[in-house]
């Protein structure tokens, strides 16, 4: 069992989580040196190329993303519109297309609930987006929001803005944080966990695919719960087989400690001995305990299955 008496900040692992695509492209830009910039404001992507076209282009501009299907009716009224008003920017922005049913593993790893989808990427996590079909004038209006909150963000951080090199055009701006996100993580930092969960609700309720408010709002619910947690006592609670909630927090303090592994085995070994109500109850608290986790974290296949397995 883990060493219960030195819980890690869970908070801080997910922020650096839900980071580490974007610094490592931004590690790869670095080392490639200066590039012209395309004056393509359209370009249609794969699995292969999700990398170069999205995560890399967005360290510096913003990318919008349009997840569509030629299966899917608002795909055929959307994805022009977007054409036109992305175009219109001159390349301030990049319209990335992706066919989720060719690239379904783009899909999942964003976790798209519906198409279309659209998410604005910028350093290669989604800021904003919406999931129904607008029309121009209210897309418009979101992309202008975002270009607006973009040039705001730069004048109050002058510093932060991408710098052109000799010869090259000026880099376009990029957008700031979602407000919500960035309300989160100032409540976190102030002590105000009630206050960061209402904003990660706020930022789920707009964009339900968000993976940073997701993993947050697990973090800080874990956080929470474990609070006021007595290890001693949990250790003492765990002698008694039928106290499913020692259990549970037991495995909320692995979690907290780094035994991510040994939560997830702890929790999964209740499912299989557990039915009905109460076997719900015990797997409802695991999904949310893989949410704490970034969707490509090794550890989360490993329990899926094994869930699975339990389940079924």
């Amino acid at each position: 069992m883990a060493d219960f008496s030195k819980p890690g900040s869970l908070y801080g692992a997910i922020d650096l989580g839900a980071r580490k695509q974007a610094l490592e492209a931004q590690a790869r830009r670095d080392a490639a040196g200066p590039q012209a910039a395309s004056s393509a404001s359209v370009v249609d992507v794969t699995e292969e190329t999700f990398t170069t076209d999205v995560i890399d282009r967005s360290m510096t501009v913003p990318v919008v993303l349009d997840l569509w299907s030629p299966r899917a009716p608002g795909s055929a009224q959307l994805s022009p519109v977007l054409e036109k008003v992305v175009g219109d920017l001159g390349g301030k922005a990049i319209l990335a297309k992706v066919n989720v049913d060719a690239s379904p593993q783009i899909a999942q790893a964003l976790r798209v609930q519906a198409v279309p989808t659209v998410l604005a990427i910028f350093q290669g996590q989604a800021v904003t987006g919406f999931q129904q079909v607008l029309p121009e004038q209210e897309v418009r209006r979101w992309l202008d929001e975002l270009m607006g909150a973009v040039e705001q963000f730069y004048q109050a951080n002058p510093d932060a803005r991408p710098q052109a090199g000799p010869g090259e055009p000026e880099a376009p701006a990029g957008p700031p944080a979602d407000p919500d996100l960035v309300a989160a993580e100032q409540a976190i930092e102030a002590g105000d966990l009630d206050a960061a969960i209402e904003a990660y609700q706020r930022l789920l309720a707009r964009a339900p695919g968000d993976e940073d408010a997701k993993m947050g709002l697990a973090g800080v619910n874990l956080i929470k719960r474990t609070a006021d947690a007595d290890p001693a006592d949990v250790q003492r609670r765990l002698q008694d087989p039928a106290d499913i909630d020692a259990q549970l927090l037991a495995a909320d303090l692995e979690m907290m400690s780094g035994s991510v592994d040994e939560a997830f085995a702890r929790v999964i070994a209740v499912v299989k001995r557990t039915s009905g109500d109460e076997r719900d109850r015990v797997r409802r608290h695991l999904l949310g305990l893989f949410d704490a986790l970034p969707a490509e974290d090794p550890s989360l296949a490993k329990a899926r299955r094994a869930l699975a397995s339990a389940l079924f």
